[in-house]
């Protein structure tokens, strides 16, 4: 009884502190917020009203919400919509969407539809092997290190950006939907990701035992291989057996066929689509005012295959980055591009305007953050990317609104589509892939100058999903 008596006292005591230490909630500081918060007859309403409905019903701007003006004086051909459902493909969606749109635009009247999973299957198996040999690299580093822990924390993920899309489909080639079609796990990356991030990270922390008991690296190389064969196994049963070869007759907008049916593979396949190169003809360019424009910056890490290309990129204002997206879409090129979307978005209507919802008179109170300070304080960045497909143009050229290609069905928003005021663009736009034709010797000099190294924990570098 005594030793519980003393007990009470001690956390008395030591909640008491807690209680009145520099910083905390004192009892003076919570009756001040409490008295400059006595609830109001508006407020009660307010309240009454939150307790039944959801926030964006009521901040729901009637002033914006009349019929969608869809005008568009520069718009590419429309294509089927395609659905990236419960995973964060959205990069490989918009990325497969501008090459079939190329391909449509090149050939005139052939069209196709690539199969994300094939793609998908690659990109999860170079992942993997970026991980386990990043954990190889840095097998000496303490295990707490920044960089050990960037490979142990994100071991496998369904998000990128155009740069695995061009690395990808060089190295392993494309394929037709219709060959090589989506899979449950395919359509819902969550449950397989979570097994394969499980089993990486117990494979990661073999690899960095064998560096540490001195190891021959022939050996290591060798485990490592028999790991990413296990990883290899996990992904035929979730994602099938990749495609190795394949007969298929090109269609036309019809779905007429438009030529016997011929065999090829892959990498075939991709000559056909693609017709070169991808790497070399696209630069990427992205408004961050954080930083100096007319710099390129090269993120680390930031790949999908060991051996392939960095995320790099040109920073510009906003008015350039337009100025590009206007050539391209006149020229009836489609773009991969990325944004926070769900920033001011109306999903009912696929509608992006900073006015379609009033949060400040909601709750009394102001949102000043401009573009900038909401990428410092992790309160914006790049979340989502689309193909953008239209703009429309004032008498003088300037841009009004633009459209953009979605890839959550097309049951969604404006046919599967999404409309953004020019003002919202300007805030929540971030890359965008131009093919280099579209832009100047200058802009593309930038491009070329020896990149600044930046870290992917920056708070703009997160995957697009």
């Amino acid at each position: 009884m005594r030793q519980y008596i003393v007990c009470l006292l001690l956390s008395a005591v030591l909640t008491t502190g807690a209680q009145t230490k520099d910083g905390g909630i004192s009892q003076q500081m919570l009756q001040q917020i409490q008295q400059q918060n006595a609830p109001t007859a508006s407020d009660r309403a307010l309240r009454n009203a939150l307790a039944a409905n959801a926030i964006d019903n009521l901040a729901k701007n009637q002033a914006t919400a009349g019929e969608l003006d869809t005008y568009f004086s520069v718009e590419t051909k429309k294509q089927s919509i395609t659905d990236q459902k419960s995973s964060g493909r959205c990069w490989m969606f918009s990325g497969l969407n501008v090459l079939r749109s190329n391909f449509t635009k090149r050939t005139d009247s052939l069209t196709v539809d690539l199969s994300q999973d094939y793609l998908f299957f690659w990109d999860q198996l170079e992942k993997a092997n970026l991980m386990l040999q990043g954990v190889i690299d840095t097998a000496k580093e303490p295990i707490d290190a920044q960089r050990v822990q960037f490979f142990f924390h994100y071991p496998l993920n369904d998000g990128g950006t155009f740069c695995g899309v061009a690395d990808l489909a060089e190295k392993y080639g494309l394929v037709p939907s219709a060959i090589q079609p989506e899979t449950y796990s395919a359509d819902n990356t969550s449950k397989m990701s979570a097994i394969i991030k499980s089993k990486l990270r117990e494979q990661g922390l073999e690899l960095r035992r064998m560096v540490a008991a001195g190891k021959k690296a022939k050996d290591i190389q060798q485990r490592k291989t028999e790991m990413l064969s296990e990883i290899y196994h996990m992904l035929v049963i979730t994602l099938g057996e990749p495609v190795k070869e394949f007969t298929f007759a090109f269609k036309d907008k019809n779905g007429k066929a438009v030529s016997a049916p011929k065999k090829y593979t892959p990498k075939e396949f991709y000559q056909e689509i693609v017709g070169g190169p991808l790497n070399g003809t696209f630069i990427m360019v992205m408004n961050d005012p954080r930083r100096e424009y007319y710099k390129t910056y090269e993120v680390e890490y930031d790949r999908h295959t060991y051996d392939g290309h960095n995320w790099k990129y040109l920073n510009l204002p906003m008015e350039d980055i337009e100025t590009l997206a206007i050539a391209s879409l006149k020229d009836g090129r489609k773009l991969y591009s990325s944004y926070d979307v769900g920033k001011q978005l109306d999903r009912k209507r696929g509608y992006c305007d900073l006015q379609n919802f009033d949060y400040e008179s909601l709750f009394n109170t102001t949102f000043t953050m401009n573009k900038a300070d909401r990428i410092s304080t992790f309160d914006s960045g790049s979340t989502h990317a689309m193909t953008l497909t239209a703009v429309d143009l004032d008498a003088n050229g300037e841009p009004l609104k633009w459209k953009v290609e979605n890839s959550w069905g097309a049951s969604w928003g404006q046919s599967g589509c999404l409309i953004m005021t020019a003002s919202w663009f300007r805030e929540f736009m971030f890359r965008l892939v131009v093919n280099k034709q579209y832009v100047s010797d200058k802009l593309l000099k930038d491009y070329e100058q020896k990149p600044i190294m930046v870290m992917p924990e920056d708070p703009l570098f997160a995957e697009d999903n």
